[in-house]
């Protein structure tokens, strides 16, 4: 069952977070909702914080890439298709353009290469069939890496609070380290009243392997890297590889950061930068109104508040033999108008055959969700099935508003009935 599936990768994946980080080993946390930021601008985070990252300029167009080359006034230049998906440098370009990585030591070429790629759709294994637009080029100096290391500060419960894990060996799947030479992966707790003391920076920065002046200068960007993460909410900071160059420079290539979406209203113009344009135009409206949505490929529309409840609602779905056409938690705070909002995304949807609410109220109140189904069902002309199971606060209330609404609502005494009446509604077309 799919949503079974999800929750058990759910479960399994914060299992083991917290085994890898006992055992030594480094985890990636997500926050609840991804902020999407391109690659520059996280660099562009680093780089006013101090941390140093390569020199690079953001062009819009073909003659701006120009003139940022030259600007650069480099020994050699990358210059990068700025898009959220993975596997840039593989990619397609519907110009004829092969891949969305490209080095060169030539200026002039730098133009003709951003004109092959602005405003053309790079297909790579991560973006839709047709690709996806690229709309900004990343221009920035190509520096050669003597040595890769990999460098990340994140939360972990364990610690209760801030944890950097560090290993000497970067540049690749630092998962797969992990699991092959543990004793490579070291970590140390950060008390988050103290901050990382200088000796922590300095053993964390030795034991990523930089030796003299650079022990140094790894030892002052980590601290940075927290000012970093303390300044912008983060989860967590990752960067993979955090390099040295045969000139001496400690550099930050290439960074992951994640936000705790509960800063949100502190750190405006970090969210204000979020990129939306590769993401489910669904699931970006569902955002607006604290929706969270996740289209899956059935018929049959879930309501349901609380993200374990939603998984269980499209598990018993598929149980009885129907397909969950999305996952969607309207969380516990619900208003009239989310309510609203999350049936007009759902009627939306050309494959849903049947709604099924179903509402256990502990702290929303299900007098609001019956009043916000009855004016949805109206304004919006319901032209399916809709099932509803309502348990909890003000419970017989919102029965009341549902059997006085004179709407065809097909009332259910339990969730599985509930299932079974949603199935057996489709059954009936």
């Amino acid at each position: 069952m799919a949503a079974c599936m999800m929750w058990r990768a759910v479960q399994s994946g914060a299992e083991r977070a917290g085994r890898l980080l006992r055992t030594r080993q480094v985890v990636k946390v997500s926050p609840r909702r991804w902020l999407n930021l391109q690659e520059y601008q996280s660099k562009k985070l680093m780089q006013d914080s101090g941390v140093t990252v390569q020199r690079f300029f953001v062009a819009d167009t073909a003659d701006e890439a120009l003139q940022a080359a030259k600007r650069l006034n480099a020994k050699e230049i990358v210059l990068k298709a700025q898009i959220l998906a993975g596997g840039r440098g593989k990619g397609v370009f519907d110009s004829g353009l092969k891949g969305g990585v490209h080095l060169t030591k030539d200026p002039a070429v730098v133009g003709d290469l951003a004109g092959k790629m602005l405003g053309f759709n790079l297909t790579t294994k991560q973006t839709p069939k047709d690709g996806v637009k690229v709309k900004t080029v990343m221009v920035a100096e190509a520096l050669d890496i003597s040595r890769e290391t990999y460098f990340a500060i994140l939360m972990d419960r364990a610690c209760n609070g801030p944890v950097m894990v560090g290993s000497p060996q970067g540049g690749v799947d630092i998962e797969e380290v992990a699991a092959k030479t543990p004793e490579l992966i070291f970590k140390e707790p950060i008390d988050i009243f103290e901050g990382v003391r200088d000796d922590q920076a300095r053993r964390m920065a030795a034991n990523l392997g930089f030796k003299g002046p650079l022990e140094t200068q790894a030892a002052d960007q980590i601290k940075k890297l927290y000012d970093l993460f303390l300044k912008v909410d983060a989860t967590q900071v990752e960067v993979n590889p955090l390099g040295e160059t045969p000139q001496g420079q400690v550099v930050c290539f290439d960074a992951k950061i994640n936000f705790d979406d509960n800063a949100e209203f502190r750190q405006k113009a970090v969210f204000a930068m979020d990129d939306t344009a590769e993401s489910d135009p669904t699931e970006t409206e569902a955002a607006k109104y604290d929706l969270k949505y996740i289209g899956l490929d059935g018929n049959i529309a879930c309501f349901v508040n609380g993200a374990g409840l939603a998984m269980a609602t499209c598990d018993i779905i598929d149980l009885h033999g129907g397909k969950p056409a999305n996952f969607l938690d309207l969380g516990g705070g619900v208003k009239e108008n989310q309510v609203y909002a999350a049936f007009k995304l759902l009627t939306a949807d050309p494959k849903v055959e049947a709604i099924l609410v179903n509402i256990f109220g502990g702290i929303v109140n299900c007098a609001i969700i019956a009043n916000g189904i009855t004016k949805a069902c109206r304004e919006l002309e319901l032209k399916v099935p809709l099932v509803v199971r309502l348990e909890g606060t003000n419970v017989q209330e919102a029965k009341r508003i549902l059997s006085e609404s004179g709407l065809p609502i097909t009332a259910a005494s339990d969730l599985d009935d509930a299932a079974r009446k949603a199935v057996a509604a489709i059954a009936k077309k």
